[in-house]
């Protein structure tokens, strides 16, 4: 049987509710962020003629 180390535990109970909220802030934003690039991408496409 294994043996459980206390001290993880310990650091997972105290980081994770810090941890959690963090990493889905940066998700959200970062899912903007990416979101924001291809439609001014698709808006310049759209926008800038091409020549043929």
């Amino acid at each position: 049987m294994k043996k459980v180390k206390l001290n993880m535990v310990l650091h997972w109970v105290v980081f994770f509710p810090i941890i959690l909220p963090l990493c889905m802030i940066f998700g959200a934003v970062q899912g903007a962020m990416q979101m924001a690039e291809r439609v001014l991408n698709q808006f310049w496409s759209d926008v800038t003629p091409t020549i043929k």
